[in-house]
């Protein structure tokens, strides 16, 4: 056990907190910024099983905020790749890479497996479906963002207020690595707190960290946060589907003016006209985009002037 003395020593964890990690499986979702740095720790701590879910491949222009993975590796799945090195680092955790993206499909047999879920995925509808069935489930989600010099982390679920309870409302747009940029030390030091969060929930240490959020401002060198013990649910949150999921009487709304109706049965209609839209009695109308952002805006608009049944999709998954 020298592996873990240094940790062993902390009277929060010793020889019985070590047991529980190493019976611990943790569920993480996403291997790039934020993911790296989190398999790193959790792995390094000696968590017993992690399941990796991630569809991705590493790229050279990721490398920067992804130090998990070699020049050598560029090309190779992500979750395989970070599976290897993982393994390199500590035999005594067991990973289990998923090389697919997570979706509202293959979801709930993966949430519910685990003990923890970390959401380190990088779209609106991974965060969201992942909230929704760990609420449902009563897993602990432990989710963090970061993008450009800032970022938060948050314990959701479990005994305390989902995401939707954080953030009721999204951003009309929403920025990207790929157009806002983000600093490598930026990602880390929020991946660095999210399996910090992850292991005092899995040590069960007080205060818990579900139900907080801790937020990163590094262009002026802040942070700050606050409980959300208390945040109310929405009253009626908007469901993702996956594509497989759609069914044979939905009326099919593609939102994107970029690009072509996802199949030939959807129906091309701007988010600024889906005020105007009548749907025929009885139909679920699923609102698709490219990551569900727009999706959610546009159901949320619908489902203010018509009560019938709302999906969304989200189309990168």
């Amino acid at each position: 056990m020298t592996r873990y003395a240094r940790q062993m020593v902390l009277s929060e964890i010793g020889p019985d907190g070590q047991a529980r990690l190493a019976r611990a499986h943790f569920l993480v979702v996403g291997a790039g910024g934020l993911g790296a740095p989190v398999l790193h720790y959790l792995a390094g701590a000696g968590v017993g099983q992690i399941t990796l879910v991630d569809g991705d491949h590493v790229a050279e222009h990721n490398l920067h905020r992804q130090p998990l993975y070699r020049m050598d590796q560029i090309g190779q799945p992500k979750a395989q790749a970070a599976a290897d090195a993982l393994a390199a680092l500590n035999p005594d955790v067991t990973v289990q890479p998923v090389c697919a993206m997570l979706d509202p499909a293959n979801a709930p047999a993966l949430v519910a497996a685990a003990d923890i879920v970390l959401d380190c995925a990088d779209t609106f509808a991974a965060s969201l479906t992942l909230s929704d069935i760990c609420a449902s489930l009563g897993k602990p989600l432990i989710t963090a963002s970061a993008l450009s010099l800032s970022g938060y982390v948050a314990g959701c679920c479990g005994s305390a207020p989902s995401l939707r309870a954080i953030f009721p409302d999204l951003p009309q747009r929403g920025a990207t690595c790929a157009t806002a940029g983000v600093m490598g030390p930026v990602v880390g030091t929020i991946g660095a707190l999210q399996a910090q969060m992850a292991l005092a929930v899995a040590l069960a240490l007080t205060p818990s960290p579900l139900g907080q959020l801790v937020s990163l401002d590094a262009r002026n060198w802040r942070m700050g946060g606050f409980r959300f013990d208390a945040a109310p649910e929405p009253a009626q949150p908007l469901p993702f589907i996956a594509r497989s999921q759609t069914l044979p009487g939905d009326l099919l709304i593609d939102l994107r003016a970029e690009a072509a109706p996802f199949t030939p049965a959807a129906r091309h209609i701007p988010p600024e006209d889906i005020a105007t839209l009548d749907p025929p009695k009885g139909a679920r109308v699923v609102l698709a985009c490219a990551t569900g952002l727009r999706a959610h805006n546009a159901g949320q608009t619908l489902q203010s002037r018509w009560p019938g049944d709302i999906a969304l999709l989200a189309l990168t998954e």
